[in-house]
């Protein structure tokens, strides 16, 4: 017996060892199963479906929630404009509304100071809806308002928001003398969370107008975007912040002031345009930033931006092009033509440029200054941004053509538009570059692809692939730009 015992205390190390070394190779075994299994597939698998592969052998159970639903993509059915206007001026400026409003499918109101006059009724199917804001007498801090129609102005977006439209997700601000290119509003505002606070707008584009008021607050003649939740929370305060602020004689600094005390900044987009500017606005369209035209206002305080039409028929002339391709629309495009040793730049649907000499893009981007500030008492620096001089050097001014029409090839994936010469330069050729005179050019014809919309921030490049030789026709053609294309 005791010997018996002996020998099992003896085997025992020796049977551990062996349960170890078992559990050891069972374990190893798993592993080179598993390994294999996962980093050894078969020759179709693709690394990017590993997690997939995870999940189906080894699934996680999540409960169905409305978390797990991806909402549509923001469209143009998300969106309430709300349209600030004067019966005084409604006959004036109802062009510009009827310009980009489109009705059944457009959704939102303008916001009288009061009802129609008879001229206007019944009321024209091709306007917002009216509505006639409230009146702000009621309010406690009426004897203390500065400005009451900016108040009224203001309140506009508190009633715009007790309108109770459904499926909302933005609202838009303008002026009744406010042109918005809404298909590039909508794609803008598609790459933003709509369920958080958003403020998204520009500012003037002039320095002193900031001055007087922020470098961070959105001018609302250019128009502004506010989102859903940010409307609701801002609706509930709007008149306690009134209350707050009666001294204030600007309704956009108003709002402002009342959003900064939510916590809420403005987001900068460029493609807001307050245009605080007067006389001849084209060299700032012709050398529009890469980013999306949104809007022009202060139309009535700048000359025609097409020349021989007056402002409403020069904003229709412009809504043609906005319909045919809205993203494309004043986006600048430069190309060069090195026999003649030319610069073209394209603004697109709306101008042509042709320089007699290669200019860079550097210098191109910048607006020749056609127009002047606002202000007339302004001191340097008067912009927001870079401008060029005029200039009546052969070398440095341009041959300058405006939209005319707009059509298709004849196999249909192109739209052409047509530019014809403003005026005759009256300037001498540049010499410096040998003496090659666009003078002969009376017409530019530009085709781009009309199945293909161009990326915010994107670019096209483009090939002058007829230069004159018949009937003083020059053709350029919009193409995709090559992996580091350069000017050289």
């Amino acid at each position: 017996m005791s010997s018996t015992v002996s020998i099992q205390q003896n085997l025992s190390p020796l049977l551990s060892l062996g349960t170890l070394c078992k559990s050891l190779a069972i374990s190893g075994l798993v592993l080179f199963l598993f390994y294999t299994f996962l980093f050894n597939p078969p020759n179709n698998y693709q690394p990017s479906d590993l997690l997939s592969t995870i999940k189906q052998k080894w699934p996680i159970n999540i409960p169905p929630t409305t978390n797990n639903i991806i909402p549509p993509t923001t469209n143009i059915n998300h969106i309430v404009f709300g349209i600030v206007g004067s019966m005084n001026t409604w006959k004036y400026k109802n062009s510009y509304s009827a310009a980009w409003w489109q009705p059944n499918i457009t959704r939102g109101y303008l916001f009288l100071d009061r009802a129609p006059t008879p001229e206007f009724q019944p009321w024209p199917s091709n306007f917002p809806p009216f509505r006639v804001n409230e009146d702000v007498s009621k309010l406690r801090a009426f004897p203390r308002m500065v400005r009451p129609m900016q108040v009224r102005i203001v309140r506009t977006i508190m009633e715009l928001f007790r309108q109770g439209d459904k499926n909302v997700r933005w609202y838009v601000m303008a002026d009744d003398d406010t042109v918005l290119f809404v298909d590039n509003l909508v794609g803008v505002l598609a790459k933003y969370n709509h369920s958080k606070y958003y403020y998204i707008g520009s500012n003037s584009e002039c320095v002193k107008s900031n001055f007087d008021f922020s470098f961070d607050m959105a001018f609302g003649g250019a128009g502004y975007a506010l989102s859903y939740p940010l409307v609701e929370a801002l609706a509930a305060k709007l008149d306690a912040c009134i209350e707050r602020y009666p001294y204030l004689y600007v309704s956009d600094f108003m709002l402002h002031s009342c959003l900064a005390d939510l916590g809420v900044p403005l987001t900068h987009h460029k493609g807001f345009h307050q245009i605080d500017l007067v006389n001849d606005i084209s060299g700032l369209l012709s050398a529009h930033p890469q980013f999306p035209f949104l809007s022009l206002h202060h139309i009535d305080t700048v000359d025609p931006i097409f020349p021989s039409m007056n402002r409403s028929e020069a904003i229709n002339h412009l809504m043609k092009a906005a319909k045919a391709d809205q993203s494309r629309l004043l986006q600048q495009t430069i190309c060069y033509h090195r026999p003649t040793n030319w610069s073209f730049s394209i603004s697109w649907g709306y101008s042509t440029y042709i320089y007699e000499n290669i200019i860079p893009r550097s210098i191109l981007w910048r607006p020749l200054e056609t127009f002047r500030p606002w202000a007339r008492n302004a001191r340097p620096p008067l912009y927001m941004f870079n401008t060029r001089w005029l200039s009546n050097n052969g070398c440095e001014a341009p041959h300058v053509f405006f939209l005319d029409s707009i059509g298709r090839s004849d196999e249909g994936d192109q739209i052409v538009t047509t530019y014809i010469r403003k005026s005759a330069r009256g300037l001498p050729p540049c010499s410096f570059t040998g003496n090659h005179s666009a003078d002969p050019i009376t017409k530019i014809q530009v085709f781009s692809p009309a199945t293909t919309r161009m990326e915010a921030g994107g670019r096209d490049c483009c090939d002058i692939v007829n230069m004159g030789r018949s009937n003083n026709i020059t053709e350029v053609k919009y193409r995709a730009c090559m992996k580091d294309e350069v000017i050289a």
